[in-house]
C-alpha cells in the first residue's frame, strides 16, 4: 500500500509539532512546585507527566520516521 506525498508531509508535520510542544511543556512541568515533594523528591505528578511526555515523544518519533520513510 503506498501513502501519498501529501500524507506523508502530516505525518511529518505532526511529528514536528509533537516534538517542538513536548520538550516545552516539560519545562513548565519541572518548574511546577507540584512536581517535588519538601525533601526534593519527585512527586506522582512529576512521574504521570514524565511518562506521558517520554511516550509523547516516542510516537512522534515513530510517526516522523514513518513520514520520511513513506515519502520513498
Amino acid at each position: 500500500m503506498e501513502i501519498s506525498v501529501g500524507w506523508s508531509v502530516v505525518l511529518i508535520a505532526t511529528a514536528a509539532w509533537n516534538l517542538l510542544i513536548w520538550p516545552r511543556f516539560w519545562q513548565r512541568i519541572a518548574a511546577d512546585p507540584r512536581s517535588r515533594d519538601a525533601d526534593g523528591r519527585a512527586t506522582k505528578f512529576l512521574t504521570v507527566h514524565s511518562v506521558l511526555i517520554a511516550v509523547s515523544l516516542a510516537l512522534a518519533l515513530a510517526v516522523g520516521v514513518l513520514g520520511v520513510i513513506s515519502l520513498f
